[in-house]
Parts: C-alpha cells; structure tokens; sequence
C-alpha cells in the first residue's frame, strides 16, 4: 500500500470517528462520560462519577504519601528507617476505609441496577427483533410493525469498488451518517416510559443507543426486557453490539424522539398506512380465489 492511500485511510479512520462520536451525543474531544438523555443514563453518569472522584481521592492521598516518603525521608538527608514489623492501628484504618468506601459506592449502584430493571407502570411496549443484519420494531398493540436497516446510500457506498465517497453520506444538518442511518427510523414519544421486548431470530444481538444509558442482549428462543424514558427530543443512534456475522458492522440504530402530541399523530398515520395495506393484501386474497373458483 502507497504511502498515500495509508495517509488518506487513517484520514478516513478518524472522520469516521469523529462521525460516530457526534452522531451518540457526546461533545468533541469530550473525555468523560456522556450523561445521555435518560434518568438511567443519568444515574449510570453520577455512578460513575462519584467512582472517579472516590479514585481521584485516593489517588491524591496515595501518590502524596509516596512523594513525601521520597522525598522527606531519602537517605541523603539522612534518615533512619524505622525498625518495626507492623501497626495494628494503620491495618485497621486501611481495612476499615476501603470497606465503608466500596458500601458507599455499591448502594447507590444497587439502587440504581434495580431501577433500570423495573418495567413496572409502562406506557406502552415495543418489540425489537435482531435479524442478520437488521431490525425489526412492532409497537405492541398498535398493529404497527416495520423492519430497520442501514439506509440505501451507505449501503451502496460500502461496496467494493463502489467509487462512492463515505464523505458524501451525511444527513440534512451535514453530519457524515456514513454506516450510521437506517431508511426507516425507530420513532418514540419523550416523558413516555417505554417498555422494550428484546429478542432475535437467529443468532444473538445486541441492541444498544448509547444516549439511552443501556445495551439489552437480543437472544433466540429468550425475550429479555428493558425500559426507556427519553427526557430530549432528538435523534440517537446506536448499533448492534453483539459480533453476528460479516455484515455485523452494517445494522445501525437511529431513534427519533418527539414529542407525545407528534408521535401519536405519527403513530396514527402508520396505523392507517398499515390498515390499506391489509386491506389490499384481502382484496388481493378474495380476488385470487374468485379467479380459480
């Protein structure tokens, strides 16, 4: 390979990248964590905050420690160290510490694994299929039901020799959504708790929006459950987390959250579209067997 073409692909590495990163909501160069749109990503965001300023801590003490015994006590200043085996007192501070600490951070991360597990008082459900490679979404209830996959450009543009340009692939903002769009988004209501059904048809997925603070195994034969309350009107991408074959890379996730007045007109309109389509399919039928009989 030229060193052009090496030049150009890690170019086309990092925009890629950087794409990825602007389109799951964090900030650029941003180094901690993304709080999300959620009360769960929320709540996994001050988890993990009070674990680093805990680790920060302690750090502090330790790395001080170290310094000062470095350096206060060098043996060019002539110290003498001290001749004893141990210290009962300093054994129990160091045992006692790291247990009030670890309780300190293990409740609220109890209290919160057990929160993102309670489905309870749902308002509404969604069933989400893996299939390799694509997804499909029934809104339960609703007679509502379509398949999800990587959308027409970025398709075409990832085949081989296609001549396309990844540059090219971008939404109505300019963003680069090379890879990251779908031709049918996953439409949801915000300040609306929803109830998730997960499962597969074939091998494991795994269905994950990093802006929703979770990832839920998408498994054959096993419906797992999830729950989501989207506080933002936006669009969030994610994709499947979970290796499943060689088009793995190629079954993106786009979640479009609006507000409830706007999805339910949405959902009305599909229910509409859905029914025409049922209707013609039953004509189709009746037409059929008037033909043979």
């Amino acid at each position: 390979m030229k060193a052009g073409q090496i030049t150009r692909w890690g170019w086309g590495l990092m925009a890629l990248l950087a794409s990825a990163t602007a389109q799951a909501n964090p900030e650029r160069w941003q180094l901690n964590m993304s709080p999300g749109v959620t009360q769960t990503a929320q709540n996994a965001y001050n988890a993990h905050m009070i674990g680093l300023w805990v680790c920060v801590v302690i750090g502090a003490i330790v790395f001080g420690a170290m310094a000062v015994a470095m350096f206060k006590f060098r043996k060019s200043k002539g110290a003498v160290p001290a001749k004893w085996s141990h210290n009962t007192t300093a054994e129990i501070i160091w045992t006692v510490i790291p247990v009030v600490l670890l309780v300190v951070m293990a409740w609220p991360a109890t209290r919160y694994l057990v929160a993102m597990y309670d489905t309870t008082e749902s308002e509404m459900t969604v069933k989400v299929t893996g299939y390799q490679w694509m997804w499909r979404y029934e809104y339960l209830g609703e007679n509502v039901n379509f398949v999800s996959r990587m959308d027409r450009d970025s398709d075409m543009t990832r085949q081989l020799r296609s001549g396309r340009d990844p540059y090219a692939v971008t939404d109505a903002d300019g963003y680069n959504t090379y890879l990251l769009d779908v031709d049918r988004e996953l439409v949801l209501p915000t300040d609306t708790k929803i109830r998730f059904v997960i499962t597969a048809d074939d091998v494991i997925h795994s269905w994950w929006v990093p802006a929703l603070g979770w990832k839920q195994d998408a498994i054959p034969g096993v419906v797992n459950e999830a729950w989501t309350e989207i506080l933002e009107p936006g669009v969030y991408r994610g994709q499947c987390a979970e290796l499943c074959g060689k088009d793995h890379g190629f079954m993106p996730i786009v979640v479009r959250a609006v507000p409830r007045a706007e999805f339910d007109s949405w959902l009305a309109a599909q229910r509409g579209d859905a029914d025409i389509d049922e209707a013609a399919r039953t004509a189709a039928v009746a037409a059929t067997a008037a033909d043979e009989g």
